[in-house]
């Protein structure tokens, strides 16, 4: 398998795009945030120390996503036309799935937006919530889904660890 960020000396280096078709592209991601029962029950109502969890949460993810070719040096910047976060909350287990959406018409796909997303996200609830439980767990996070592009459609065989 060839590593496309290599160059011939095996040094890093940006991949040229500009050959590639621009098409549209989507991306979906997922994330975990794994908390006490104690402070799960506290949470779900979406209010906690420092105010509305979730939509701070949603706000910040979708910031990240957009700012991911300022995180990840290897990234190119690209025109999102959008980002979208949802939540799944699992009672049972004092977890809150986090599923993200990215959608982008360019020369390069959108996973990378996707996955910070998710990342910022489940990051900016751990904040949230973290004077409440300084145990809260992160993760896994991975890529559900990727449309576009010369590779075209990847699922994941199996959504959930």
């Amino acid at each position: 398998m060839e590593l496309t960020h290599l160059d011939s000396e095996g040094k890093a280096r940006m991949v040229d795009v500009g050959e590639k078709s621009e098409t549209t592209r989507e991306a979906h991601a997922f994330g975990r945030v794994r908390m006490s029962p104690e402070a799960y029950k506290q949470v779900r109502s979406g209010y906690g120390p420092k105010g509305d969890i979730f939509t701070v949460a949603k706000i910040a993810g979708i910031m990240g996503g957009k700012r991911t070719s300022d995180l990840i040096p290897l990234c190119h910047p690209l025109p999102i036309n959008v980002i979208d976060v949802d939540y799944v909350f699992k009672d049972d287990e004092y977890t809150i799935e986090i599923r993200s959406t990215a959608k982008t018409k360019a020369l390069t796909g959108v996973e990378m937006e996707a996955m910070t997303t998710v990342m910022v996200t489940a990051l900016t609830i751990y904040d949230m919530c973290k004077a409440i439980d300084k145990g809260i767990e992160l993760g896994p996070f991975y890529l559900l889904e990727k449309r576009g592009g010369k590779s075209g459609i990847y699922r994941r065989a199996k959504e959930t660890v």
